[in-house]
């Protein structure tokens, strides 16, 4: 079951960059796009959504008032991820019970996890939901793959490009490990060098120097084993 969503943003921009980040999870459904809070809350009264995407900054009706006049109206509250530029909101946000708190400019992996939260309070049942659909998309020899993250092994260092492992083959990406390293979910991938990013579930055994994943030995730098001990213990 697909969730519906909508995004509420007086930018026309930010609200096309939210709603291309919501068409690349395959747990959410996009329905609709408001530039004010007061059009998205006559939407509100004769459909029903599951999420929605705020920017708290709007003109005449502010996110928060909009929260507001939800809680009187006696209908269901939807799921809420508070999407703005001003961080100083982040602490009211909190007071709305919203399931997350995003900075733009968005950032992919951030993303994906706050919709992996509103997963789990849908759908508590289904805790392994996120590792089935989390993906990315990388350009590669001219052409833009979607690569789901449960497939990549890891990641290593190509001077100026980056080299995927993945279960479907590697790809050639131009970025740097940082950049690519950002784009990925925390809890799950780890840079264990400053040449290679591993992802956990993989690991099969490791030690003092490597760690092996499908009999490849990928290099541990010594200020990184404690890190991926506590890693390994929680993933």
């Amino acid at each position: 079951m697909k969730i519906n969503c909508i995004v509420i943003d007086p930018h026309t921009l930010q609200r096309i960059n939210t709603i291309s980040k919501i068409n690349s999870n395959e747990a959410l459904r996009f329905t609709n796009e408001f530039s004010s809070c007061a059009d998205a809350l006559k939407y509100l009264e004769d459909n029903n959504t599951d999420l929605i995407f705020l920017e708290v900054d709007t003109p005449n009706l502010n996110g928060f008032e909009f929260l507001d006049l939800i809680r009187t109206n006696g209908k269901k509250m939807p799921k809420v991820i508070i999407t703005t530029k001003n961080t100083e909101h982040a602490f009211k946000s909190y007071r709305y019970n919203v399931v997350d708190f995003l900075a733009k400019p968005l950032n992919d992996s951030l993303f994906h996890s706050a919709v992996d939260k509103v997963l789990k309070l849908i759908n508590p049942k289904s805790p392994n939901i996120d590792s089935d659909i989390q993906h990315i998309f990388i350009k590669s020899n001219l052409k833009k793959r979607k690569v789901y993250t449960k497939d990549i092994k890891w990641i290593e260092a190509l001077g100026d490009y980056v080299r995927l492992i993945t279960g479907n083959g590697s790809f050639v990406v131009l970025s740097t490990m940082k950049a690519f390293e950002n784009e990925l979910p925390s809890n799950k991938f780890l840079r264990i060098h400053k040449s290679y990013i591993i992802n956990l579930k993989k690991v099969e055994r490791y030690n003092s120097r490597f760690v092996e994943i499908e009999n490849s030995q990928i290099p541990l730098s010594r200020n990184k084993k404690t890190a991926l001990s506590q890693a390994l213990e929680i993933t």
